[in-house]
């Protein structure tokens, strides 16, 4: 799985590209929390547009970066997320606590 890292105002976008699976769930959640600690950032965008694959690993991912950021009245949100991936996200609820766009100028 590649990262790249963007911040924009207040806001760290990150875009995922690859499989966000068992195998690469750690290493995409440690970098992630140190760019939000490191940079102090209460508000993530993940953009889910090169991501193919997603297990229940890449929903822990996720859930766990929303629940940090609650505990510090931040907010998370996802955008692009494909037909398949999208599929996880309904089936799992995460779109009941987590806001998802159609694109990132909708957020920005």
């Amino acid at each position: 799985m590649y990262l790249k890292f963007d911040k924009q105002e207040d806001k760290l976008i990150v875009s995922l590209m690859g499989e966000l699976d068992h195998h690469s769930a750690e290493e995409v959640r440690a970098k992630i929390d140190d760019r939000l600690d490191r940079d102090k950032i209460n508000r993530l965008v993940m953009d889910f547009s090169g991501v193919t694959f997603m297990d229940s690993s890449g929903i822990g991912v996720v859930i766990g970066r929303y629940k940090k950021l609650l505990a510090r009245n931040g907010e998370i949100c996802v955008v692009e997320v494909k037909d398949r991936v999208k599929k996880v996200f309904e089936l799992s609820g995460m779109f009941k606590i987590i806001k998802h766009y159609n694109t990132l100028e909708e957020v920005i």
